[in-house]
């Protein structure tokens, strides 16, 4: 049975003005088949969205990547899109909402578990991201691809394969690369605190590129804390500098640039 539509916008983060397009995303073929017999259209489900949808999507990874990943090769940036796109991707995306939840399926399609399909949810998804741009425009798109697409919620970094995209869930390698291109200083690791039972433990880890450039984060590997506190730093550092700038008070001052302490 299909959940109320109105409970996904909350998920998303967006409310549409005109629900229709959210209807509209959600209604698969099979639904408006049996709704309305005679020779299918697409004018009441969600295959046209689809269409629209998969290639603002494959547009916003694009510009998304060009601007986390300035000093990146076309290829790796190839690469790190085509997992991004990638239906695998995509419908851990659409799992992490309950997307299949909010479908509207034909009777068929529902009796095949076609809630919990790959391939319907994939479509339904792109299909979610155009419904968001016609009603709202690209802006609240953007945010949900930055949010959920690229970045995915708290924990969610732990079911990224780092082999197949390395460079962009693999925060410490990016800005070691990021300091050595502006010249400053490698980063270093510290562990401040362990805390909780064996079983559970949470680890707090320290990354400083220079003296004024810090960062801490925690996770419940040293692995993990110490990616978090890079892609913290990562993310201000281009955040206050832009792609180019060096800070003044990050310049080498030469000595042992230090080692990283958390694998």
């Amino acid at each position: 049975m299909q959940a109320e539509p109105s409970l996904l916008e909350v998920r998303i983060g967006y409310r549409f003005r005109d629900p229709v397009w959210l209807r509209r995303a959600l209604t698969h073929r099979s639904f408006a088949n049996e709704a309305r017999p005679g020779p299918a259209t697409t004018s009441g489900d969600n295959e046209q969205l689809e269409f629209l949808g998969d290639s603002i999507l494959g547009f916003l990874i694009a510009e998304a990547l060009v601007e986390r990943f300035p000093e990146s090769r076309e290829g790796d940036l190839s690469r790190m899109k085509a997992h991004l796109v990638s239906a695998a991707h995509l419908h851990g995306v659409a799992r992490r909402v309950d997307l299949g939840s909010y479908l509207a399926l034909g009777r068929s399609e529902e009796m095949s578990g076609g809630r919990s399909k790959k391939t319907l949810l994939v479509d339904a998804l792109e299909a979610l991201l155009a419904a968001m741009y016609m009603d709202g425009g690209i802006e609240p798109v953007r945010a949900f691809v930055n949010t959920c697409v690229l970045d995915g919620p708290p924990g969610a970094e732990e079911e990224i394969d780092t082999d197949i995209h390395p460079a962009l869930t693999n925060f410490k390698s990016a800005l070691q690369e990021l300091a050595q291109s502006r010249h400053m200083p490698q980063p270093r690791y510290a562990i401040l605190r362990e805390r909780g039972p064996e079983h559970a433990k949470l680890f707090t880890l320290e990354v400083r590129v220079g003296k004024e450039w810090i960062a801490q984060a925690e996770g419940r590997t040293k692995k993990l804390a110490a990616q978090r506190a890079a892609r913290s730093l990562f993310d201000r550092l281009r955040r206050e500098n832009g792609p180019g700038g060096v800070p003044q008070d990050a310049l080498p001052q030469g000595g042992d640039p230090g080692s990283v302490v958390a694998s």
